[in-house]
């Protein structure tokens, strides 16, 4: 009697086991790949799923967005500059079958793939693109490593450059680089602002020649702005031109009055 229960039990522990493996609960952002019998069956959706115990074997694919951070690599860009580069990728599994039958692991192959793919499109840069034209290098990668994912089932939605480390030596020459830029800008922007200043200098002479009192106006004015911000004494040379009308003037009735005493002319009165 004894035996028998507990053959009896054994029996139930091991109905209760192959009932509880045969048992599957899917979340909604998981999909489950059966093999029966080695062989490849319909994709389970989410829910209750029941396998057949012992023949099934099912195997879980998240399909949730996956973010991944690709390790610094160190690359070396067209203009022969060390760099080091790190970026973070972002897949998701859009087909579970493929994603498990296609490949051993997806997960480790899609960050190979972005580790190899990261140094293979930024050594073809240089180094001026890389720190100025991020955006259409993100893009390429994208591209790149999706062409070689897209047969496993994994789409690579985004790939972003995030620390592009340049050596220090790198960057003084680079910031010296700069400054020169900089240095040219002002340069040329002065440049211009003469070429400009100079030719309304020639319009104002041009106008200033039609007239001589307008240069005589002038002059006064800059006088008057010199006497009234300058604390100190200031010797200006004053301009025979400007005083000849004076000087003709004062010379014009003595010339007069010697004409009025033929005397003092020294001719004679007869």
């Amino acid at each position: 009697m004894e035996a028998v229960i507990v053959v009896v039990v054994v029996v139930a522990v091991i109905c209760l086991a192959l009932l509880s493996s045969s048992v599957r609960v899917l979340r909604e952002y998981e999909r489950g790949v059966v093999f029966r019998l080695g062989r490849l069956v319909d994709l389970k959706k989410p829910g209750l799923v029941l396998l057949i115990p012992v023949i099934d074997k099912m195997e879980r694919v998240g399909l949730r967005t996956v973010t991944l951070n690709v390790p610094a690599q160190d690359v070396i860009t067209r203009d022969n500059v060390p760099v080091r580069v790190t970026a973070v990728a972002y897949f998701r599994v859009i087909d579970a079958n493929r994603a498990i039958v296609e490949i051993e692991n997806f997960l480790a192959a899609t960050t190979q793939i972005a580790q190899t793919s990261l140094r293979a499109v930024l050594g073809k840069a240089e180094l001026d693109t890389l720190l100025s034209e991020r955006e259409r290098l993100n893009e390429d990668l994208q591209k790149v490593i999706d062409q070689q994912t897209e047969p496993w089932g994994v789409k690579v939605s985004i790939v972003e450059i995030k620390d592009v480390d340049v050596p220090e030596n790198m960057q003084r020459a680079i910031a010296r680089q700069a400054e020169a830029e900089r240095e040219r800008r002002a340069k040329v922007i002065n440049a211009e602002g003469e070429f400009q200043a100079s030719a309304k200098l020639a319009d104002a002479a041009d106008v200033m020649s039609r007239n001589p009192t307008t240069l005589q106006l002038r002059y006064l004015q800059t006088l008057m702005e010199i006497g009234g911000t300058s604390k100190s004494s200031v010797v200006i040379p004053l301009p025979i031109d400007l005083i000849r009308p004076l000087l003709d003037h004062a010379a014009t009735p003595a010339q007069d009055s010697t004409a009025d005493h033929p005397a003092l002319s020294g001719e004679d009165p007869q």
